[in-house]
């Protein structure tokens, strides 16, 4: 309601309550103020609101304090005008306040003779749907907030953590949140006053809480008022809760098909209990920590099923087994998996006497689908490590096994049965379809071993032929998969790394321990690559030792190794 502007001739008025006047049958109280304070008329409204005591008398001593207040800062020095004679600056043209149980809005108007005339508004109504409405933003914006805070994280502890302190901020004091039980142990996380929660674990009876074994199964919350605040047990209340419990909540944390908890909010005997707003407002809070709870168990369950998984499908660490020092490396495709196509393995003979059995081999692909099959072939592989000394039978053994199966993958290998003999190592090489061996001689020379096959799981028949050779100390057969001569890069970015690039590096490598011949090759090939796409990378080194003896100078001294 704008203020007027025309002054009003409040002495020429009749009587308001005869309901002549501008202002008699008003439906808004009106007051007549005059420039001492004192209230001059006021029409039936105003005398029905405030009492027909307080015509003739001072409104600082029977009217409302904010009114007298208002009337004070209205009826101030006078302020510069504006170009249409309106008075400036930041006065304000409306006040509000409360009379009685009531929200009014009231507005000045200047009367004749410095007198004010007060139009009191009833916005009661409107008041209460602003703080509403404010309220209502306000809650949307905490929820959104909430949703973003706690799914930012997939830890179980952090989002029980982040719960409970996001609930002491904005819906209790204090608030506690139960995981599901483990046996008798029930997880639990206290925070209070939006300070930072605690982590715990207590062995408890649900049934001591009243509504807790139900909302830990999923059931419906029961309302704040069927639960007594002091039959509430001693486990329930975190240690910075000073005071006594007034009023609580227990409502349960939905998750994706199972509960993810309980949220227990907690205040004490001086705040104003739970009213049925706010115990659905704290439902949907928990609705959102509860999808966020379920979401973080079930990452950390499938993060558990994966490890354990994945342990089985890692490459082992290779190192000296009989007399032989074995070295492997790895580089999957991609830097986000641990595991992929390509994969290798050694087992050991029974006895020193026997040979052991050294496997590598590429499975088409990359990714999970191909760790898959990477991890049957190492299974039958191990299966008829028996008939190792027989490598055509065991790839037709593998491929039936595979040509048997519902993958349609296929796969190339080289197997190497290797046997320590006096100071020399004796090889047997067979490859399925795979990149041929080559072996570093003490000379510089790098020789390639000539043995070829055709890969597993694609034909009904394979055909593979087993060469033999030896290595003399100090001499390493490296197997390689093909993801190292076909890295792309180099300086124009798509050159093939190359098996002629790969020959001149092992060249150089005369002589070295196993495991430094597969870092070089590794550190070479990633240098080609710089950031480019390439497949999986797998080494194996295979090394006859140098031939040492030990010495001692005096015989007391601690002796040397000599080749």
């Amino acid at each position: 309601m704008a203020p007027l502007k025309e002054p009003i001739d409040t002495r020429t008025q009749q009587d308001p309550a005869s309901g002549a006047g501008l202002w008699g049958q008003a439906p808004y109280a009106v007051l007549v103020i005059d420039t001492a304070g004192t209230v001059v008329d006021l029409n039936p409204a105003a005398e029905a609101l405030l009492g027909g005591a307080l015509r003739g008398a001072p409104l600082t001593e029977t009217g409302p304090a904010w009114l007298a207040r208002a009337h004070q800062e209205a009826a101030g020095p006078a302020r510069p005008t504006d170009v249409d004679g309106d008075p400036a600056g930041p006065r304000r043209a409306a006040f509000q306040g409360r009379i009685g149980a009531r929200s009014f809005e009231a507005q000045p108007a200047p009367g004749r003779d410095g007198d004010t005339v007060w139009w009191l508004a009833d916005v009661t109504d409107r008041q209460f749907a602003e703080d509403e409405l404010a309220a209502e933003r306000a809650r949307t914006t905490f929820l959104a907030e909430a949703s973003n805070v706690l799914l930012a994280s997939l830890n179980t502890d952090r989002c029980m953590r982040v719960t409970a302190q996001l609930a002491s901020r904005h819906l209790a004091e204090a608030a506690v949140v139960i995981g599901p039980a483990v046996g008798r142990k029930l997880p639990l996380a206290y925070a209070v006053e939006g300070r930072a929660a605690v982590c715990g674990t207590v062995t408890a009876d649900p049934d001591e809480v009243p509504g807790l074994s139900e909302a830990l199964q999923g059931f419906p919350p029961v309302p704040s008022r069927w639960i007594d605040p002091a039959s509430l047990p001693a486990w329930l209340l975190p240690e910075d809760f000073t005071g006594t419990v007034g009023s609580a909540v227990v409502t349960p944390l939905p998750g994706h098909g199972v509960p993810a908890g309980v949220l227990v909010l907690l205040r004490g005997t001086g705040a104003a209990g739970f009213d049925e707003s706010e115990e659905v407002f704290a439902r949907l809070f928990a609705s959102r920590a509860g999808a966020a709870l379920s979401a973080a168990r079930l990452y950390a369950e499938q993060s558990d099923i994966t490890r354990t998984l994945m342990r089985d499908l890692l490459p082992p660490e290779l190192n000296r087994v009989h007399g032989v020092e074995f070295a492997g490396g790895y580089r999957p495709s991609a830097d986000r998996d641990r595991v992929g196509g390509d994969f290798y393995d050694v087992h050991p003979g029974s006895t020193p006497d026997d040979a052991s059995l050294a496997v590598l081999g590429d499975v088409c692909g990359k990714g999970l689908d191909a760790a898959v099959l990477t991890g049957k072939i190492r299974n039958t592989l191990q299966a008829l490590t028996p008939m190792a000394g027989d490598h055509e039978q065991m790839l037709r053994l593998l491929n039936g096994a595979l040509l048997n199966s519902h993958h349609t993958r296929f796969a190339t290998l080289v197997l190497a049965s290797v046997r320590r003999e006096e100071s020399r190592v004796r090889l047997r090489l067979t490859s399925a379809g795979h990149p041929a061996p080559l072996v570093i001689r003490n000379d510089g020379r790098v020789e390639e071993i000539e043995t070829r096959g055709t890969l597993v799981g694609a034909l009904p028949h394979i055909e593979a032929g087993t060469v033999e050779t030896y290595l003399l100390p100090g001499e390493t057969c490296l197997l390689y998969t093909d993801g190292v001569t076909e890295a792309r890069g180099g300086p124009l970015g798509d050159e093939l790394f190359g098996e002629e690039r790969l020959t001149r590096a092992l060249a150089e490598c005369g002589g070295m321990p196993g495991a430094a011949v597969v870092e070089r090759v590794q550190v070479l090939a990633s240098q080609w690559l710089h950031d480019g796409r390439h497949d999986d990378m797998a080494l194996v080194a295979i090394t006859a030792p140098l031939t040492t003896h030990l010495s001692a100078v005096d015989g007391h001294t601690r002796g040397r190794y000599t080749a």
